[in-house]
């Protein structure tokens, strides 16, 4: 991510309209976009990997746009502005119509092993270089995704970094048994869509993955974090639909 540590005055960085306002920790979402399930973001609270339960994990997925003569900056215009176009069919990304700026809220209706989940993400910070989304309370994951674009030896190459932790016990469980398989086919098929699209014939197999465990410990302090478990709360609201059917509505 690029920053600058030369303040526009005593106050400010220069590049503090890259960042989000310090009042988006606490998500709002006051018009969800049609066709979203909103759901288990408003009022929510963002989360770093310091907050989360399971391991600290780093994953690095890269892909090589060979034979393609692409400016990072194009890259990242391009990735900007067809975001959820790159996502798998069953997982969808409802952002605003402005497109990935800072402190942006986006919907995310998701399927995770065949099961409903509405979460959310906030863009913590976006330039012309690289953008970053963070996760909020009850997400998969405790922590934030990091799209960039670079060039080495004449090829440029799109990259995403996930620096997290599994938020609750359910969700370690989870990404134990599978869940990170899951994970990874997930940005294999963004990152490859993304290269089709700027014309270069790859596959899934062709991107790169490189992943570190940063801290092999359990936060047990944070088993807590089960409280927001928007797995099991989506799953709650979509069996409880029938009931608000019937519910007397306000006069």
């Amino acid at each position: 991510m690029t920053t600058s540590p030369t303040p526009i005055d005593d106050k400010q960085p220069r590049n503090a309209a890259n960042w989000a306002q310090q009042s988006t920790r606490t998500l709002r979402v006051d018009n969800a976009p049609s066709g979203s399930l909103n759901l288990n973001v408003h009022g929510r609270q963002i989360t770093s990997p310091l907050q989360g339960f399971g391991q600290m994990w780093q994953k690095t997925y890269r892909i090589a746009l060979q034979g393609v003569q692409v400016e990072p900056t194009t890259v990242i215009t391009i990735w900007k502005e067809n975001f959820p176009q790159f996502w798998p069919a069953h997982s969808r990304f409802f952002g605003l119509l402005t497109g990935i700026a800072p402190g942006e809220v986006a919907l995310l209706n998701l399927s995770v092993g065949g099961l409903p989940l509405s979460t959310g993400v906030l863009v913590l910070y976006a330039d012309e270089e690289s953008f970053t989304l963070m996760t909020p309370q009850g997400h998969i994951f405790a922590g934030w995704i990091t799209f960039s674009s670079f060039t080495d030896d004449d090829v440029t190459y799109a990259q995403a970094q996930v620096l997290m932790r599994a938020s609750d016990p359910i969700y370690e469980m989870g990404l134990r048994f599978g869940g990170q398989k899951q994970e990874d086919k997930f940005w294999y098929h963004t990152l490859s869509h993304l290269a089709q699209y700027l014309k270069v014939e790859v596959t899934e197999k062709d991107v790169t993955l490189e992943s570190i465990c940063v801290d092999k410990k359990l936060q047990w302090s944070e088993a807590r974090n089960v409280w927001h478990n928007s797995a099991v709360r989506t799953m709650i609201y979509k069996v409880t639909t029938p009931v608000r059917w019937f519910r007397p509505k306000a006069k």
